[in-house]
């Protein structure tokens, strides 16, 4: 997987409800897709009303992209469906975003699989950029976020894609 390390890059993203959830993605992604990125939601449960009350009351230039996004549960954990997820994502010239959110079992099991499935067709991906973000419910895992920042390049916040060490002071 070394071949493809160089064109992933892994960020984290942390909220204390799914309302501050949406609030910080939906910005973000509008942004993205005006730059021609390609977004992929991979959900451990269901946020599309919340997406669509935000999506309302915001004024994003990019609303019907939006809106035609999957924000529907996905069961990212059976390999299966993220093979079907990974067919989605375009060729060289474009970023591709993957949101994964959920508890942090079914955020380790869905990127396991992904990174199965890269493995597996290392070609096909090799000149492909990917961004996973990995958003993380704050009250749901009692793990050490020193140990999740660690696996990750950057963190992702309301003010957008920003260095670990930029957020969380003294962090090495």
């Amino acid at each position: 997987m070394e071949i493809l390390n160089k064109n992933i890059e892994k960020l984290c993203s942390f909220y204390v409800s799914d309302w501050h959830l949406v609030t910080m993605l939906l910005p973000y992604i509008n942004k993205q897709i005006n730059e021609k990125a390609n977004i992929i939601t991979i959900l451990e449960k269901e946020i599309e009303e919340n997406v669509k009350t935000l999506t309302k009351k915001l004024n994003l230039k990019k609303e019907e992209e939006i809106l035609n996004l999957n924000w529907g549960k996905t069961n990212g954990m059976k390999y299966e469906e993220i093979k079907e997820k990974m067919q989605e994502i375009r060729g060289q010239d474009t970023v591709n975003i993957i949101f994964i959110n959920g508890s942090k079992g079914y955020i380790d099991g869905t990127n396991c699989n992904i990174e199965k499935y890269l493995e597996e067709n290392v070609d096909k991906y090799k000149n492909v950029k990917i961004k996973i973000i990995d958003c993380y419910e704050v009250g749901d895992f009692n793990f050490n976020m020193i140990a999740i920042l660690h696996q990750h390049d950057k963190i992702l916040n309301t003010s957008g894609e920003k260095e670990i060490g930029d957020v969380f002071e003294g962090y090495a």
